[in-house]
């Protein structure tokens, strides 16, 4: 197994991410990443990165418009994003992540050549064989709504409370989770009404695991669903739910110098 500081980003980063001009229409860009699964799309002005597009910055535009706009993505409000090269450790690329909470391009001299995601960084972490605590980074603050919800209200409330995902309910019992990557592909996509059912468009059934899951385990579970997020159980009940970058956070908190 690898120690931790040996892990570089350039092994694990996500290599040339895709990039479009900062007049590039807002519409086609959702598109190309819903074609791709990314969830995050850079934007250059003369050839210069300037931002990021990412899943939350299409959220609230949807909230605010009720319907995605055919505009340029210079007039979108970009996500920004900080600068590493390509020898720099995961560790510290992952402290910056956390500290910044902001997005990680990866530059060799001034030339673009990946981006770090915390999944990409979960996946490195791993190597390592650490099984890190998740008391201190999950949630057990949740949302949910019905099944019969509508899409534009469901995502209404992810972007007044600020999250990534809410749990859908169909008689009271969780069904399954509605999260920005769903509202990407499953609705925006397809051209789907955002006043039809949030239930038909979220991902089931819920993906969960108990309470007291460690880090490694919880990323295994993760990435064997192909989610980002996972719910954890109490008592056959939902209580908490734990994001890759919550997983990033607590190996980050677990390190110690191995030297």
């Amino acid at each position: 197994m690898l120690k931790t500081l040996e892990l570089k980003v350039a092994d694990y980063m996500s290599p040339k991410p895709l990039v479009v001009k900062d007049d590039f229409n807002f519409i086609d860009a959702i598109e190309i990443m819903a074609d791709e699964e990314i969830g995050n799309l850079v934007v250059e002005k003369r050839h210069k990165p300037i931002g990021i597009l990412t899943e939350r910055q299409i959220l609230e535009h949807l909230s605010k418009y009720e319907k995605i706009l055919s505009i340029g993505l210079d007039e979108i409000k970009l996500c920004p994003f900080a600068v590493i090269g390509l020898d720099t450790r995961v560790i510290d690329a992952a402290h910056l992540m956390i500290k910044k909470k902001t997005r990680l391009l990866v530059f060799d001299n001034k030339k673009l050549v990946g981006i770090i995601t915390a999944t990409d960084m979960v996946r490195a972490f791993r190597r390592t064989g650490a099984n890190p605590d998740l008391t201190k980074v999950l949630s057990t603050k949740l949302y949910a709504v019905n099944y019969d919800d509508t899409i534009l209200a469901a995502s209404r409330l992810m972007h007044k409370k600020r999250i990534g995902s809410v749990i859908v309910l169909k008689n009271k019992k969780p069904c399954g989770i509605f999260t920005e990557r769903d509202l990407l592909v499953n609705v925006l996509s397809n051209d789907v009404e955002t006043h039809n059912f949030v239930g038909g468009y979220c991902t089931m059934p819920l993906v969960t695991a108990g309470l007291g899951i460690k880090g490694g385990d919880a990323s295994k579970v993760m990435s064997k669903n192909k989610i980002k997020r996972l719910v954890l159980t109490k008592a056959k009940k939902i209580h908490a739910i734990v994001t890759a970058r919550d997983i990033v956070e607590a190996f980050t908190m677990s390190f110690s110098n191995e030297g």
